[in-house]
């Protein structure tokens, strides 16, 4: 569905340049759902927005939906749909008009046009909203209106930037909800963009991390966060830690990747932590180590970032880039 090749796009900035994307290489296949991931000013948005013919690459080739986004942009604008961060209806017309109209501008005759739009408000659950104007939903309506618009036009393929900011968590679990089941009945492909870590680990397949322009990290949630994260194992003890030999046992672990002490407490960070965790225990009880209290925490995407960068996803930000053709990347 899209493969890309040294994709690059560089903003001209006071001074110089700033490359908010940088050689972005990648093949996503029909049907699944992918997420960009990472912190304001990574290079999200620019990169969908390069994706949906709504910025040209400064380098690099992109093929989406069999169409070459600078050759054949039209091509790609028949085969996609695009919700943005912003509202695509205007407030003083109503809801059901808004869609048959959006379905008009696809070239769709007007009775098609009314039928997908009442088939969207049920599957949305805004049947109830569909006389009403737009002005008058609340943001998490606004939204599912915003993602039918998209969707009015049957696409092969959903670009979603965003989808859920500024929405309470009520409403993003809606949202999820509404589009996950649309992905399942339709098989259409979703490419989304988000900072926040929950929405990338329970929408999507896969994940692509992206910092500073760059892809750094591509694989299912459950992947990144057991290879470049592993569980934590907590435990204290009866005697500080930092100088007896309960750290010490802990760092000859199989499957370790860091151990930290403080005072009684020791952290380790381990792949596999249940089955490490047993194995722990009886190894600082034959070393007469008395263990007052354990843990065992399963890793986050945000451990996975800071694995990867040395900082936690929501201190990242990039500084430079103009906000005007750059605005939530």
């Amino acid at each position: 569905m899209i493969h890309t090749h040294g994709l690059t796009r560089r903003f001209r900035v006071k001074g110089g340049t700033v490359d908010a994307v940088r050689g972005l290489d990648l093949d996503i296949e029909a049907g699944s759902v992918v997420a960009f991931l990472g912190p304001n000013g990574a290079g999200k948005t620019t990169s969908l927005r390069m994706l949906a013919t709504l910025l040209p690459p400064t380098a690099g080739t992109a093929t989406v939906a069999g169409h070459d986004v600078t050759a054949d942009p039209a091509g790609v604008r028949r085969r996609i749909g695009y919700l943005g961060q912003g509202n695509s209806a205007g407030t003083g017309f109503r809801v059901v008009d808004e869609l048959v109209t959006q379905g008009r501008a696809h070239g769709l005759r007007r009775a098609e046009s009314r039928v997908r739009a009442e088939r969207l408000l049920d599957a949305l659950d805004l049947e109830g909203s569909a006389r009403r104007t737009v002005g008058t939903l609340s943001g998490g309506q606004r939204r599912r209106l915003d993602i039918a618009m998209a969707l009015v036009h049957e696409p092969d393929l959903l670009f979603l930037d965003e989808p859920t900011a500024g929405l309470d968590p009520h409403s993003r679990a809606d949202i999820r909800q509404h589009v996950l089941r649309l992905h399942k009945e339709l098989g259409t492909t979703i490419v989304f963009t988000t900072h926040y870590l929950e929405e990338a680990d329970l929408w999507a397949e896969r994940v692509l991390v992206v910092d500073h322009g760059r892809v750094i990290a591509d694989d299912s949630p459950e992947r990144l966060k057991a290879d470049l994260a592993g569980d934590l194992i907590t435990f204290t003890t009866a005697e500080p830690a930092d100088t007896g030999p309960a750290a010490a046992r802990a760092r000859a672990l199989r499957a370790v990747r860091d151990v930290t002490v403080d005072d009684r407490e020791v952290r380790v960070r381990a792949r596999d932590g249940d089955v490490r965790l047993p194995e722990l225990l009886r190894d600082l009880d034959a070393a007469g180590i008395r263990v007052h209290s354990t843990r065992l925490a399963r890793p986050t995407l945000d451990d996975v970032f800071l694995a990867l960068t040395g900082r936690t996803l929501p201190e990242g930000t990039d500084a430079g880039i103009p906000t005007t053709a750059h605005r939530g990347a």
